[in-house]
């Protein structure tokens, strides 16, 4: 019985990078020594025993490095695997943990394939001691390759758990799970013995949505404001002087600026900058108060900042009508 085919995506980061010593595990970055995806496979040919495994090399940077081409590219690459490989059960990206809750939820809301797309990393380098780029990469295949993980969004898999792009993020900078769903805990586990999975993300994501991001050079600029105490509004004005189209309000739990910010906000709002409030906590929904009503505010539903303003940003390319992208937060 043959195999189901997946693609493996190399885009560098940790899982991809090499230091020198097996207990180097902090600043093996600094020799730019990173594998391109065939290599990874070649260091770790366990993933070739679960699934039908090719190689798909891409690019080798920091995540960090990341933002709109890459994302533009990946999509397109994608579209391509599913032309030339109609028979593809799904691909797994390798990625660089610090921007990979970013990419995987902009590649959950303009995809249009019909395959599975999951995102792995690791929190230690492939030549370090006990490195988890080897099971990462091989439960990231087998959930790929799984028929039970079509139309569940793109998934974040790390640490054995199976998760949300829309909900994941990540909250350790050392820790093996540091990725976590806080709201509403994972969708599944990748055991030994099966990929088991136990609920659905309600909001809708790829392939059915209404972006389209094929044809942008850019995305309209969007800028983040995170409050704290004392806070005058001058990011705000900067933000909004150096052109942003819109900026989310990363405001105090459970959702409001301080108030020299609201009062930058509610100006920036009448200039035509479209505002969405945020919460810096990261979690739960933001009620949309009389306050931020009365300065034309949006709420972000229980998107974290940098969530809401990858969504703000592809919603930005679609329209400025402020009641449009409110419905875009209540449905993606």
């Amino acid at each position: 019985m043959s195999k189901p085919k997946v693609a493996f995506i190399g885009t560098g980061g940790t899982m991809s990078s090499l230091g020198v010593h097996p207990l180097e595990l902090q600043d093996y970055g600094i020799h730019n020594n990173r594998m391109h995806a065939s290599a990874i496979l070649a260091r770790f040919p366990e993933a070739k025993e679960v699934a039908d495994v090719f190689a798909v090399d891409f690019k080798d940077i920091p995540s960090t490095d990341i933002y709109f081409s890459e994302w533009q590219a990946l999509a397109a690459l994608c579209s391509k695997l599913h032309a030339e490989h109609p028979d593809l059960a799904g691909a797994v990206i390798g990625h660089g943990t610090a921007t990979l809750e970013e990419t995987a939820y902009f590649l959950n809301l303009v995809l249009k394939v019909p395959f599975t797309v999951v995102l792995i990393g690791s929190q230690r380098p492939a030549s370090g001691i006990s490195t988890d780029a080897a099971i990462n990469l091989v439960n990231g295949v087998r959930t790929a390759a799984d028929p039970a993980s079509r139309g569940r969004g793109v998934l974040v898999l790390l640490n054995d758990e199976i998760q949300a792009a829309r909900e994941v993020t990540k909250t350790s900078n050392w820790r093996m799970q540091t990725f976590r769903t806080h709201d509403f805990g994972v969708i599944g586990h990748a055991d030994a013995d099966a990929i088991a999975y136990y609920r659905k993300v309600e909001r809708k994501h790829y392939p059915d949505t209404e972006f389209d991001v094929s044809g942008l050079k850019a995305l309209p600029r969007t800028d983040i404001v995170y409050a704290y105490p004392g806070s005058d509004g001058t990011a705000v004005k900067a933000f909004v002087a150096a052109g942003a189209k819109g900026i989310v309000s990363a405001g105090f739990a459970p959702g409001s600026p301080p108030p020299a910010d609201l009062t930058a906000l509610t100006e920036a709002v009448k200039q035509g900058v479209v505002v969405v409030q945020s919460s810096r906590a990261g979690s739960g929904r933001i009620f949309r108060s009389k306050r931020l009503t009365d300065a034309g505010i949006l709420s972000g539903d229980n998107l974290n900042p940098q969530k809401a303003r990858l969504l703000l940003a592809i919603a930005l390319t679609k329209t400025t009508d402020p009641v449009e992208i409110a419905r875009m937060f209540a449905t993606y």
